[in-house]
């Protein structure tokens, strides 16, 4: 049954890239993507595409049980097919398709890069964490912090294959704490060495046996530091030691793995336990300077929350397009008009007033996510090569949605896979179909990178404060003009009436919020960040629902036909579920929160 195998659409990726975001057109004419154009990208998806299907989908099963292996002796194995995908995802260019050519890369815009990056994701989410961290290990090499010593070859190293990468933040007694971490980096005659002891853990992609080496980005303290996040500093730490001239030696740094985590999902990924400096010395070069380890590391953790916000989408996708096969295929009960009929033909449970709608929430659901996340890297384009006077603008709408991608999406991913497995009913919670690991793997996306409380109290206690709340009118901008765009069409009215009222009742609930803060109850406002974030994704994901509508208004008064017209008829029956069955959400969020309920801070509660 074609429930059991992984889907991709991609009629829909190209619909957010070239249709909706007009990736190809808005970049054309750009000296850095001067050599690409539809075709091009079109060719770079198809093959990813046919990467995702064929080599990494075949292993999502088989690297679940037992998952990557730990021989008690620092030496982690990853399951078997790991290594020749990595390698050739790696020969495709799959892997540098967002890098740079001057270190090996094919230079495509970011927003095509993430549409790739969610196909691959999709298709064995364990696996793709590996490429993912070393591609953002190698972004950060890139910068002005990286030592020379490193510089001239590192992140070719990287994305030739032959290095990965690593980012070790989490200590047993610090956690979501940064600030607590205690791993020490000691001074040497070198000004830019030192020598490292302490222990990391939940370190994913630790250790491997993929790659001939691991540059490890380490969080420590030196000796005189301040207390807290402001005392950190980070190290470049390479389980290998490497020449000046960039080559790996057999000299074993004191890095070394000595437990992997046994877990609810993503068994495939190896996350670890590492001790550094425990049988010997730990060497590491620092990156920037002394104390401003979470400044660069923030260079790497924000590309890090929004490929956990790909991930969120990507399991979503293939759990809700495998429930949408399987609903199309299984044959149960009679339609429900004729169910008093014992002769009454069965039907597929596509048919059923329940099955579709869980089949429409999770359609919605996903597709706005992609448009969403899309958005954002599409930003990062402009950002990048468009009008510097745009720059600071698009840059801010970037930052202010990066934990509403990271948390609201890895939230709303769960809710999808959740979804499908419902839809499959019994058999959704076997291993027969692939939903119930689609659920267990997309579980931890709500927690690494940021807990999503984390990420709630970043978006309400510092990014919806920025500049006395620059940021949020910014998007507010953004969202009035696309709402006249909708109304400009004149058949979007009560979905334009509705998104209004959402907003409204989001700016109305800011407000309140900004005011306890201003009143000194920090305690009840942080109180409600986390719900503020749902009610704000809840907002966000309609306006793109809104948006997609109105470009398949444009699409099927253009003379769409066929297959085409049914997918715009889609788009736009999404814009009314959505505004109908989901946004009422954001209405329930922000009565909730300025109810100002505060009797879970009671004291005695909880001691």
């Amino acid at each position: 049954m074609s429930a059991t195998q992984y889907t991709i659409d991609l009629r829909d990726i190209r619909f957010v890239l070239f249709e909706q975001m007009k990736v190809d057109e808005q970049l054309h004419g750009v000296t850095r993507y001067a050599d690409f154009d539809r075709g091009t990208y079109d060719m770079m998806l198809d093959q990813a595409a046919t990467a995702a299907t064929e080599i990494l989908a075949p292993l999502n099963r088989t690297g679940d049980s037992p998952g990557a292996t730990f021989d008690g002796k620092g030496n982690v194995t990853t399951p078997p097919g790991y290594k020749a995908a990595y390698h050739a995802v790696v020969e495709s260019g799959l892997l540098a398709a967002g890098m740079s050519p001057a270190v090996g890369g094919i230079g495509l815009p970011h927003a095509v890069d993430v549409a790739m990056h969610e196909m691959l994701t999709g298709a064995c989410t364990a696996f793709n964490i590996y490429t993912g961290l070393s591609r953002a290990a190698a972004n950060l090499l890139q910068t002005d912090f990286c030592p020379e010593y490193f510089k001239a070859f590192a992140v070719q190293k990287i994305m030739a294959g032959e290095w990965a990468g690593t980012m070790c933040l989490t200590e047993a007694g610090a956690g979501t704490a940064v600030g607590d971490n205690r791993c020490k980096a000691e001074r040497t005659d070198d000004p830019n060495l030192y020598h490292l002891t302490g222990e990391k853990i939940f370190i994913s992609g630790g250790d491997n046996d993929i790659t001939r080496n691991i540059v490890h980005i380490v969080l420590a303290r030196t000796p005189d530091a301040k207390p807290g996040t402001a005392g950190l500093s980070l190290f470049l730490v390479p389980k290998y030691i490497v020449t000046p001239d960039g080559e790996t030696t057999d000299e074993r740094n004191d890095a070394v793995v000595v437990g992997i985590e046994h877990k609810m999902g993503i068994n495939g990924s190896a996350t670890c336990t590492l001790a550094l400096g425990a049988n010997g010395v730990c060497k590491g070069w620092r990156l920037g300077k002394e104390g401003q380890g979470m400044a660069v590391m923030f260079f790497m953790m924000n590309e890090a929350r929004i490929g956990v916000g790909i991930q969120g989408l990507a399991t979503a996708s293939a759990s809700y397009l495998n429930a949408l096969d399987y609903a199309k295929d299984r044959v149960q009960g009679s339609s429900i008009d004729k169910m008093k009929d014992p002769n009454a033909p069965r039907v597929t449970i596509n048919k059923h007033p329940d099955v579709r709608r869980m089949l429409m929430t999770m359609k919605v659901q996903v597709e706005t996510m992609r448009s969403l996340i899309y958005s954002v890297a599409n930003r990062l384009d402009r950002a990048e090569n468009g009008d510097p006077a745009e720059k600071e603008y698009l840059m801010g709408l970037v930052e202010l949605m990066t934990p509403i991608v990271k948390a609201h999406c890895s939230d709303v991913g769960w809710e999808v896979c959740s979804t499908a497995v419902q839809v499959f009913g019994g058999y959704g919670y076997t291993k027969e179909y692939p939903v119930e690991q689609n659920l267990r793997d997309q579980r931890i996306s709500a927690i690494y990178e940021g807990t999503n409380g984390i990420q709630a109290m970043d978006l309400l206690g510092r990014k919806m404060r920025q500049g006395g709340g620059a940021l949020f009118m910014t998007w507010l901008d953004e969202c009035n003009k696309e709402l006249e765009r909708a109304k400009a069409t004149k058949r979007m009215d009560d979905e334009v009436t509705a998104l209004e009222r959402a907003r409204d009742h989001l700016g109305a609930t800011a407000m309140y919020l900004g005011g306890l803060g201003m009143q000194g109850n920090i305690k009840g406002a942080m109180l409600q960040a986390t719900p503020f974030l749902n009610l704000f994704g809840t907002v966000v994901l309609g306006l793109h629902a809104v948006w997609q509508a109105r470009v398949a208004h444009t699409a099927i008064d253009a003379g769409a036909t066929g297959e085409d017209l049914q997918f715009y008829k889609g788009k736009v029956a999404n814009s009314r579920f959505y505004t109908r069955s989901v946004l009422p959400r954001a209405t329930a969020l922000a009565k909730i929160i300025q109810a100002g309920d505060e009797s879970c801070l009671e004291e005695g509660l909880f001691e």
